[in-house]
């Protein structure tokens, strides 16, 4: 666990807690530390959740796949991130969303009992980490406004723009890549992958954009 504390160091749930502070409190909660390989479920829709999970190396996509095989691109977790709150928060809740290992990766599971009861010790980190947890919950919501408005759009192209713009301000340059491929970006958007690809070469043929691979520059 303790290669793994500077990583923890970076996921809002442990913000303004000292590694040494973590170290004690991994002590007191004794986190699971799972290794999933390229592909593997971290957990599938209909599971239950009691933990908070902490993603520690590699990179894993919150997905939801319709009867029909159709898949959308909820969220992008990466080292750091924390995901399956929510669920672990609600009693008698299950999954609503598969989260898939993009690829290799290490995942820590924080029981939510534990995370949420002081204990014996009664350190003042733990009371810390709870405050650190509504606050993630509060930027997890923002985000997910901050999609809506992407995929609310009405055309492949208006979602396109949008979402681009977006990760240009969060860039604060007119250069930048995304973490997708084609199909991620596709599925992210709810699009069809062919439509949006022709309408990005229409954009770069009028002077909108350029792009190579994942790297875009807008005009």
């Amino acid at each position: 666990m303790k290669k793994y504390i500077s990583v923890l160091r970076q996921s809002s749930i442990f913000s303004n807690i000292s590694e040494n502070e973590i170290e004690l409190l991994a002590g007191c909660i004794q986190p699971v530390i799972r290794r999933y390989r390229k592909g593997e479920y971290v957990f599938c829709h209909g599971d239950s959740m009691d933990s908070i999970t902490v993603l520690l190396e590699g990179s894993v996509h919150i997905q939801k796949d319709d009867y029909w095989g159709n898949r959308s691109i909820i969220n992008i977790i990466e080292a750091g991130d924390m995901f399956g709150e929510s669920y672990a928060l609600t009693q008698n809740s299950v999954m609503l969303n598969d989260a898939v290992a993009v690829e290799d990766c290490v995942v820590a599971f924080f029981d939510i009992h534990r995370m949420l009861t002081s204990c014996s010790s009664s350190c003042h980190f733990h009371s810390k980490v709870i405050q650190n947890l509504f606050f993630a919950l509060s930027e997890k919501n923002i985000k997910l406004v901050q999609k809506l408005g992407h995929i609310s759009q009405r055309s492949t192209r208006e979602k396109l723009i949008s979402y681009l713009s977006e990760q240009a301000a969060i860039n604060k340059n007119n250069s930048f890549n995304i973490p997708f491929n084609r199909q991620q970006l596709a599925d992210f958007l709810s699009v069809d992958r062919s439509a949006m690809s022709n309408e990005l070469c229409k954009m770069r043929d009028e002077g909108l954009l350029t792009f190579h691979k994942n790297q875009f520059t807008l005009l």
